[in-house]
């Protein structure tokens, strides 16, 4: 473990505090696990995009209008 300063605004400290004591955890604990979703989903999202652009740049694209047709389709299809 290591320790880390930050500086957040009251409003924030103010819910997390609230959110600790209503889910018996620690400010430390939500803190900890609030960063390692971020930072999961935004690695995911990085990764994705830079795969994406690796295939765009081979030539491997779908037309606007085979997307509209494909999403058209799909919204048909649940509305029912």
């Amino acid at each position: 473990m290591t320790t880390i300063t930050v500086r957040i605004d009251k409003r924030i400290k103010n819910r997390l505090e609230k959110l600790a004591k209503a889910t018996s955890r620690n400010k430390s604990y939500l803190v900890t696990h609030a960063i390692e979703d971020y930072l999961e989903v935004n690695e995911w999202q990085t990764k994705e995009i830079k795969d994406a652009i690796k295939e765009a740049d081979t030539g491997h694209l779908i037309d606007h209008d085979t997307v509209l047709k494909k999403w058209e389709f799909r919204l048909e299809n649940t509305m029912d």
